[in-house]
């Protein structure tokens, strides 16, 4: 009996898994359509760009056939949907040369920036966030939070002008400028890009913290905490062998939806930072109305949000067995 009601759970979990993977590529494709739509609501013409404003009105209808822009706009959708799925997004309208390549050049910058600030940010926001919890009430409970309240209120620029007036204009330690290329070493570039990742480190930090200290507090809360503390468990012991098993589902949640900010936070830093990664070309695209460009960085950056979430998501139906029956 006991085999077979684990298999009808793991059945229930999995079914609850398919319809989440379902729900994510639905909500994937509505996200497709709202970015064609967005932007193709943007003012300007990529054909007028492309030419400069001395361009004939002739130039510029021959130049927006060339490029299929007087197709309607569900032919062009459709046709900018099948080549994302088989992973030709088109060609750039301003580089000229596929959107792949021009991608490719910036996609592992962000996502080594993206890894780094997770390096930085995960350790210390579990610490700040566990130890808040464990303290609750207290002094250092209280401080704590309202460090991460005030680091979640600053926004990103303004925290990007302080670092910059703090390390580069005042120490003179780092430079004001992100500084990265392929033939730096590990050390020069750490330096180099230390202050976007101190910049998006520091609202991460907050909200993950915050948000594994209720976590935490949810689980001490439980009458299984209660029981092993009077039985003498120190509470060290109580955290890490009781709580944080039992808490794993909300903090992992807590984490995708913390370092799924670095997808928005990404454009302003990468912008004011020059750092050159995907976000940054993003906005280089809007700028040009490159359209192919703008609509591929924007379905990446959807994408990995929309990854982050399903992953939460599995991971809270895998580790709390009262899901696997809903």
């Amino acid at each position: 009996m006991a085999g077979a009601s684990s298999q009808g759970g793991m059945k229930a979990a999995f079914i609850l898994i398919g319809k989440r993977f379902a729900s994510s590529i639905l909500t994937l494709l509505l996200v497709s359509v709202t970015i064609f739509v967005i932007a193709q609501l943007l003012p300007g013409d990529a054909a007028q760009e492309v030419l400069g404003q001395s361009a004939t009105a002739d130039q510029v209808a021959a130049l927006r056939h060339d490029m299929g822009l007087d197709r309607p706009a569900y032919v062009r959708y459709a046709s900018w949907l099948g080549g994302m799925v088989s992973g030709d997004p088109g060609q750039s309208m301003v580089a000229n040369m596929p959107v792949s390549e021009v991608i490719a050049e910036r996609l592992p910058n962000s996502l080594l920036l993206a890894a780094l600030t997770a390096l930085v940010a995960v350790p210390v926001a579990l610490s700040i966030g566990i130890g808040s919890a464990m303290n609750r009430g207290g002094r250092i409970d209280r401080a704590l939070n309202v460090a991460t309240l005030s680091m979640v209120a600053v926004p990103e620029f303004l925290v990007a002008t302080i670092a910059v007036l703090i390390f580069s204009v005042k120490l003179r330690w780092l430079p004001s400028i992100a500084m990265a290329s392929n033939d730096m070493g590990w050390g020069e570039y750490l330096g180099g890009v230390a202050m976007p990742i101190l910049t998006l480190s520091v609202i991460v930090i907050a909200q993950m913290a915050r948000m594994t200290r209720a976590a935490v507090i949810d689980q001490m809360d439980r009458p299984y905490v209660e029981m092993a503390v009077l039985k003498g468990v120190t509470p060290v012991r109580v955290i890490m062998k009781h709580v944080m098993p039992n808490a794993i589902a909300p903090i992992v949640n807590a984490m995708a939806l913390s370092l799924s900010y670095l997808l928005g936070g990404a454009v302003i830093v990468e912008t004011i930072f020059n750092y050159p990664g995907l976000a940054s070309l993003m906005v280089n695209a809007v700028t040009s109305r490159d359209m192919p460009l703008l609509q591929a960085c924007a379905m990446i950056f959807c994408t990995a949000y929309l990854l982050l979430m399903l992953i939460a998501d599995v991971t809270a139906i895998l580790a709390n067995p009262r899901l696997r029956a809903q």
